[in-house]
């Protein structure tokens, strides 16, 4: 449950973060208002997963994850182009988060 919990918020964070480029430096609105409402619920789930998941491991996968949905985004949404060693980064990062899911005895406590 805590990692459903950690997931609600790297989507919220990511909503967030797609709609901070839609509102194009805070001119549109509705964009926003959606920053705003994504960022507060990404760190209020983030907050009740750190119940359970140590900070550092919970912020690891967070921000890890986060980054890998929105450079996704990026490049469907916005068309913004990924070279080679921007998809081997984001491989490196996707690896770190396995890393620690399999391996880390300090994924939960």
């Amino acid at each position: 449950m805590h990692y459903l919990i950690l997931a609600v918020a790297v989507v919220c964070e990511t909503i967030g973060t797609a709609a901070l480029q839609a509102s194009h430096q805070f001119t549109k609105p509705l964009p926003s208002i959606v920053v705003v409402l994504g960022y507060g619920a990404a760190f209020y789930f983030l907050a009740g997963a750190l119940r359970y998941i140590p900070v550092g491991v919970a912020y690891a996968i967070w921000s890890g994850l986060g980054i890998v949905l929105i450079s996704l985004i990026g490049l469907v949404v916005f068309k913004q182009k990924l070279d080679l060693p921007a998809v081997l980064g984001l491989a490196l990062i996707v690896l770190g988060v396995v890393v620690i899911q399999v391996f880390s005895k300090t994924a939960t406590h």
